[in-house]
């Protein structure tokens, strides 16, 4: 930890719960669990932020937030949440409750988008000009980066929502609110939960359910290699972290559909392209962090 680097203070907002890091660096000193809840818990974290920086104060604020969110600095909606199916959350101005009641930068991304570049800093992908990060979790997300910067256009990819071709004999119909069975419907959290009657982190290594899912999310990996050519995709998330010999499944599942396309990508070096975080469970609390850091940069 280099004493000379400011305090930044990341917040991450996840689909089950709300974290608040205060960091140096990549050094985490302190950090309180919300769960996520209604939008009263902006008010909860403000709070205990308010409290924060009176102990110890902070340069800036980073927010990583479950989305989609509105990101276009001119418009009038910047910061605010878009069309989430997250009861109550629709609309939040998420952004403009901190921006108002501290007075440091505050940045604001995809909470997918924040681990991307934290992993990029400090993690598996550094090195790694163009790199992702996909959360498999209570949601399903994407946060893409290219030469250091999270990508956005219109909006800001909303990959977990994309259909893929199923499974033969799969008949389940989806989970998502939205639209049933894209990938998140098939293997987000509440989709596991409707698929089984038991609870994710308790099925068997060896139950069909798993070799479902990996071949699911090997459809997705392998159109976001031949969409985007990542040298490094991370793969995060509850369901992953609960489950790490998915990985080797999907990414031997890839290779056999890219069937040697991209003759440098076999099923060996698929597994050293589709990676675990470097992070741990830290890159969603320290992608806030980076965030913070880069809204304190742009501000000098």
């Amino acid at each position: 930890m280099n004493a000379a680097e400011p305090l930044i203070v990341g917040l991450e907002f996840g689909g089950t719960k709300c974290i608040a890091t205060l960091a140096q660096g990549q050094t985490i000193l302190r950090q309180e669990r919300w769960p996520t809840g209604t939008p009263q818990t902006l008010h909860t974290m403000s709070d205990m932020l308010a409290h924060w920086q009176r102990e110890t104060p902070f340069a800036a604020i980073g927010i990583a937030s479950f989305g989609p969110l509105h990101l276009d600095r001119s418009a009038a909606n910047f910061g605010h949440m878009g069309n989430t199916p997250k009861p109550g959350w629709a609309g939040c101005d998420i952004f403009g409750h901190f921006a108002r009641r501290f007075a440091v930068p505050v940045g604001i991304d995809t909470d997918v988008a924040g681990a991307a570049l934290a992993e990029g800093t400090w993690g598996a992908s550094q090195g790694c000009a163009v790199h992702a990060y996909a959360t498999i979790g209570t949601g399903v997300g994407l946060g893409l980066v290219v030469h250091g910067e999270a990508v956005h256009g219109h909006l800001h990819p909303e990959a977990g929502h994309m259909r893929i071709r199923r499974q033969p004999g799969d008949m389940f119909a989806g989970a998502c609110p939205i639209h049933g069975d894209c990938l998140e419907g098939l293997v987000g959290g509440p989709a596991l939960a409707a698929r089984s009657p038991i609870a994710a982190a308790d099925i068997p290594d060896d139950d069909p359910l798993w070799q479902v899912v990996a071949a699911d999310l090997a459809e997705w990996c392998a159109m976001l290699i031949l969409a985007v050519s990542p040298e490094r995709l991370v793969m995060g998330g509850g369901v992953i972290q609960s489950r790490p010999k998915l990985l080797g499944l999907i990414a031997r599942r890839s290779a056999q559909l890219l069937n040697g396309y991209i003759d440098d990508l076999n099923a060996a070096a698929l597994e050293c392209l589709i990676v675990a975080p470097g992070l741990g469970a830290n890159a969603g609390p320290l992608g806030a962090v980076v965030l913070g850091q880069r809204a304190l940069a742009a501000s000098a």
